[in-house]
């Protein structure tokens, strides 16, 4: 049987005390004190309360294919415990037969994913098999969290592996520690974490048996792991109301100053980096409810989106805020380009296109007359479907640091074409439309967008 400590001292001894002497003598003073100093402690201070219980109960998950990497989850499971960390192991294995006992078995995760494990080694379809096992370990991972049972998550394999431990990763909210070692760990990571922060660690060499050099790396995802189970994050105070910014190198300078004010505000802002996976991870935190302010000078996302650049946030950037209905303050920042890899990588159509060598990795290449109306068109529809407070700022001189006078992508034309399409789409009901004589990086536009935003926040 285990004893509930905070309910034995915290509750059931006051009242023992109480009922046997109401009104202590002065022999029984001490004890009475004694037992009143501990309900307090024990009901009244819920963050010792919850630090405690965290801290006896919560453990880290192990999640992997125990038939073929199982000499290797036993050795990162006995390593994460011997630094005083409790761990749960969930076997997602399907054919072969565990190299240790798990604590939740394959023939769980293959029903909670919603087939019978028998009827999938008869079909014997890897792809389905993958798909099922990672379905039926998320809601497993899912359901550990809700009973507050998981102090974080690591998992290793392949491509196979790594598919299966970083889908259950991505059902954990952002703080809960996440490690992945992985053999494409050094690849595109974009489809494993997602907008999570998930740590990919490469393996260096196939995860294939304990050697000299696994066994450090290992070793040190492990460690890893246990220290952060372990750690509580330094308290900042109190909690300020955060603010959704996007940025990009070349709307630095605007965002800069902007967050420096609405700082100064009392506002703790977050900056997103543009790059695709910044706009969806600004997106979802506004679904989730966190984020009470938006501002997004950065939609450069949607250049991608709309001629195949590689940064892309998808056919729904821009949507979150407006159906939360929190403020936002929107601009056009760095729509002038989109993205791609080195040089060499620029798809052959785009070849003769104004391109810009942004850094080794980095290839810009300068929007259109056509693009820029069809990029106003759809940015005027996204902000109409606000429910909330909606501004649009226009930088007239300039929407990114080389969109300027003298610079490679300025560009008065396709400017005057983006512009003209926001003024004719956007409903003036529902978003105030602002134009500044200013390129988008001017300090008066950055402090124009923040003291707006600050005006909806405080209305």
């Amino acid at each position: 049987m285990t004893i509930d400590w905070e309910i034995l001292f915290g509750k059931i001894f006051p009242i023992f005390l109480f009922l046997r002497n109401p009104i202590p003598t002065n022999n029984e003073f001490t004890a009475w004190t004694i037992g009143i100093i501990l309900a307090f402690i024990l009901l009244m201070n819920r963050k010792f309360s919850i630090l405690r219980r965290n801290y006896m109960t919560r453990k880290v998950v192990i999640l992997g294919t125990l038939d073929t990497k199982g000499q290797e989850f036993k050795f990162i499971k006995d390593v994460i415990e011997s630094a005083g960390v409790k761990t749960i192991v969930i076997n997602a294995g399907v054919k072969g037969t565990p190299y240790f006992k798990p604590d939740i078995p394959n023939t769980e995760v293959a029903k909670v994913g919603g087939v019978n494990l028998e009827k999938l080694i008869e079909k014997d379809d890897r792809g389905e098999a993958i798909d099922v096992m990672m379905k039926g370990a998320a809601k497993i991972v899912a359901d550990l969290f809700e009973r507050d049972e998981v102090a974080g998550i690591i998992s290793l394999g392949g491509t196979a592996g790594t598919t299966i431990g970083t889908y259950s990763m991505q059902a954990l909210p952002v703080g809960v520690p996440k490690i992945m070692v992985s053999t494409v760990a050094s690849g595109d990571t974009r489809p494993y974490v997602g907008v999570k922060d998930i740590t990919m660690m490469y393996s260096v060499v196939d995860i294939s048996g304990i050697n000299s050099l696994s066994r450090q790396i290992l070793a040190n995802a492990a460690f890893a792991i246990a220290g952060m189970a372990k750690g509580t994050p330094p308290q900042a105070g109190d909690d300020k109301p955060l603010i959704g910014a996007t940025m990009f190198g070349v709307t630095t300078p605007c965002v800069t100053k902007a967050r420096e004010y609405l700082e100064k505000c009392g506002y703790e802002v977050l900056v997103f980096h543009a790059t695709g996976t910044g706009g969806k991870a600004m997106e979802s935190l506004i679904e989730a409810g966190f984020i009470k302010g938006v501002l997004d000078v950065t939609t450069t996302e949607w250049c991608d989106e709309l001629v195949g650049g590689v940064l892309s946030a998808g056919p729904n950037r821009l949507e979150a805020a407006a159906k939360a209905g929190i403020p936002q303050v929107v601009s056009t920042g760095a729509l002038d380009m989109v993205n791609f890899g080195p040089m060499d990588t620029v798809p052959e159509k785009f070849r003769n296109r104004n391109l810009y060598k942004h850094n080794p990795t980095i290839t810009l290449m300068r929007t259109s007359v056509e693009e820029n109306k069809e990029l106003g068109k759809i940015i005027s529809s996204k902000l109409n479907m606000a429910k909330g407070p909606t501004a649009l700022f226009l930088p007239l001189k300039g929407v990114s640091l080389i969109d300027v006078e003298g610079k490679p992508f300025y560009g008065p034309e396709e400017d005057t074409a983006l512009f003209e399409e926001l003024r004719k789409g956007i409903d003036k009901n529902k978003v105030e439309l602002i134009e500044m004589d200013t390129d988008i990086n001017d300090e008066s536009f950055a402090l124009a967008m923040a003291k707006k935003l600050v005006e909806m926040l405080e209305k």
